[in-house]
């Protein structure tokens, strides 16, 4: 059963074009050539990165976050009540009226204190601005500042473009077809996937323990549908494509984590202008050569050499699943960029979700700070959001 999946998956006619197959791709001759085997070298690279990432955290973002003002986020902690407890875990964090007054007549509360309840409770849930800043964390000496992902975006888009800047295909697309599919494998080529296919793993392994926005959903559509498109590029020698691909998608990236790491310790100005640059940066590469140059020539120019074939319909396919995230991802971007450009107001991540809090609350903080089980605590983040 296994053996006959296995010739049905790596049949010829899914993955080539007609009168073409796995024989072309054979080492000889001393050309080697990329094989479908070699993905399994991303795996070690991936649980290298989650190691070094939870290192990364906990010797160099957490002792920097408390160096730049970035304090663990205190927050009123809802009071121990199996019924509500069971209630929040079991039905909905957010209950309706209705709801609301039937936990009243369980519990013997009153409206309100259900409802503050609640708020406290969801907030519990939603991760400090030290967690976020830790994902994103910020490292300054002088004008230089690394973070996990910052850092990782800013390397593989410096390691692309060096391992990119001699080739033809990086300045005439149509190069990339030139001779496909037997395209000799370079070493630059082979480590630059492996380790962007090592970190796009690793961030799906990760998903559970990071901070979980808005957008998470499509997060994971883009996470998983990069895996493929790397994946599948590389078994079928797509590899020029590929590269192309990663390269302008790791242009704009780095500016997006900077500028959260800048928000997160507070340093408004360096956020907001780093944002408009990552925001034209993003809707260049995004919007406009991704489409236009990537796209087009991945979509019309191959047919021009080869009848279409499976393979041709999928790859175009997952990268016409990014560009609608790049779609939807840009309308957020713009409605940011524009309200801080005619507003002058601050830039804030609209997938992230707010602290909760009700007027006698706000009262309570005004007067004597956030309380914490009846106690005054000092809180040195007032001029940060999360």
């Amino acid at each position: 059963m296994l053996s006959e999946l296995s010739d049905w998956f790596w049949q010829e006619r899914l993955w080539f074009p007609e009168g073409l197959g796995w024989a072309d791709l054979e080492d000889r001759d001393g050309r080697v050539y990329a094989k479908a085997r070699d993905l399994w070298v991303a795996l070690p690279i991936a649980l290298v990165f989650l190691i070094i990432r939870q290192i990364f955290e906990r010797t160099v973002a957490t002792p920097l976050a408390s160096l730049l003002g970035v304090k663990e986020t205190v927050r009123l902690r809802a009071p121990h009540n199996p019924t509500l407890e069971s209630f929040y875990c079991s039905v909905t964090k957010n209950p309706t009226q209705s709801s609301v007054w039937s936990l009243c007549k369980q519990t013997g509360c009153s409206e309100r204190q259900v409802q503050r309840w609640f708020r406290r409770r969801r907030n519990q849930d939603r991760p400090s601005l030290l967690k976020k800043f830790r994902e994103a964390s910020v490292c300054c000496m002088c004008v230089f500042s690394c973070s996990w992902r910052f850092t990782f975006y800013l390397l593989a888009f410096i390691a692309g473009l060096a391992a990119l800047i001699d080739k033809p295909w990086l300045y005439e697309l149509k190069e990339m077809w030139q001779g496909f599919p037997v395209l000799t494998l370079l070493p630059s080529q082979y480590w630059y996937y492996m380790i962007e296919l090592g970190f796009y793993g690793s961030l799906l392994f990760s998903v559970a323990s990071d901070v979980k926005r808005k957008d998470f959903k499509e997060q994971m559509v883009h996470h998983v549908a990069t895996i493929l498109l790397i994946s599948f590029s590389w078994c079928v020698n797509y590899i020029r494509a590929g590269t192309l691909i990663m390269l302008v998608h790791d242009s704009s990236d780095y500016f997006l984590e900077s500028a959260k790491m800048f928000n997160y310790a507070g340093w408004r100005n360096a956020c907001n202008y780093i944002f408009i640059v990552f925001a034209a940066v993003f809707i260049v590469t995004r919007l406009v050569i991704f489409p236009f140059w990537i796209i087009y020539c991945t979509w019309v120019y191959p047919v021009t050499i080869y009848q279409p074939f499976f393979g041709y319909y999928f790859f175009n396919g997952l990268l016409m699943t990014l560009q609608c995230l790049h779609v939807f991802w840009a309308v957020l971007i713009i409605r940011i960029a524009v309200r801080f450009l005619t507003n002058n107001e601050k830039v804030d991540d609209e997938r992230s979700d707010k602290d909760e809090t009700d007027e006698s609350e706000e009262e309570d903080m005004k007067k004597n700070g956030p309380l914490q089980n009846g106690h005054a605590v000092h809180n040195n983040n007032h001029s940060k959001t999360e």
